[in-house]
């Protein structure tokens, strides 16, 4: 049997930056040759995944990157174990790099397809990077979901990073702030969907004709009832989860939508995601 030398020990956990006695039981097993080695270790990220293939993965972090101009954004969501692996700096590191490449790369579909890439300047693909890190941290780690937009677009992700937004309007902002005011303001107030035409056409006909029956009663007139109906609907739309018509978290003397209008833009369409929630 070949002697392992201390020296050995020390060059493969230089390379693979895994534990002194993970890289000796490679190197015993491999016979002292260093590449033989490399390969078992990577072979260990498949029993660290079947072994806690089971395991909740409650925590996490999502990452944002927005092109300047705030013409396109991506995010990107990974969940794992426990709460130092979230914030710790490697996968801090790793999901910025990852979201940096679904923004400025060619674009994926899924995460198995952006995994597959190769950051700039890398001969590795991310999946391998990928590997190497859950070899190391032996923890569940998952690239839950991946979403790239073209604006203007405004992000936000909350000091805890565990929920984030992005929004989308149209027409040429006035600045760029009201984007992200926005975001926030989806981050704090959760609205449900962006315009009343998405809500339920049969729950606003009777709410408009419940409100119609009401203002007749009144005895006003066809014009001024007309009127009555349709401001009172604005406030329903509000209470029903519509972001165009909730107060403006940074300043509820007006709405979101008038907010937006001040800025040059109409309310499209966002994307509010917890991390482990559904998409919003």
């Amino acid at each position: 049997m070949a002697e392992i030398t201390a020296a050995a020990v020390k060059a493969l956990r230089e390379k693979t930056d895994l534990p002194m006695m993970e890289c000796k039981k490679a190197l015993t097993e491999a016979g002292g040759d260093e590449a033989k080695a490399i390969a078992i270790l990577k072979e260990q990220f498949k029993k660290v995944q079947l072994k806690r293939a089971d395991n909740a993965t409650e925590e996490g972090r999502i990452f944002i990157a927005t092109r300047d101009g705030h013409a396109e954004a991506a995010m990107v969501e990974i969940q794992c174990e426990s709460a130092p692996v979230a914030t710790g700096e490697v996968l801090r590191d790793f999901g910025q790099s990852l979201v940096e490449q679904l923004l400025r790369g060619p674009g994926a579909a899924t995460p198995a397809e952006l995994m597959s890439q190769k950051p700039a300047g890398s001969n590795r693909t991310f999946q391998e990077v990928f590997e190497e890190i859950v070899n190391k941290i032996r923890e569940k780690i998952v690239i839950n979901r991946i979403a790239r937009m073209t604006g203007p677009v405004g992000g936000y992700v909350h000091h805890d990073f565990k929920t984030a937004v992005l929004f989308v309007g149209s027409g040429t902002p006035k600045s760029q702030e009201v984007l992200r005011d926005v975001a926030m303001h989806i981050a704090a107030m959760r609205p449900v969907v962006t315009n009343p035409e998405e809500l339920d056409p049969a729950a606003v006909l009777a709410e408009r004709d419940r409100l119609t029956a009401e203002a007749r009663a009144s005895g006003k007139p066809d014009n001024i009832i007309s009127k009555m109906v349709d401001g009172k609907l604005k406030m329903f739309y509000a209470e029903q989860g519509v972001l165009a018509f909730q107060p403006f978290a940074r300043d509820d003397s007006k709405t979101v939508g008038q907010a937006l209008a001040e800025g040059g833009l109409q309310a499209m369409r966002f994307l509010r995601w917890t991390v482990g929630g559904q998409n919003k």
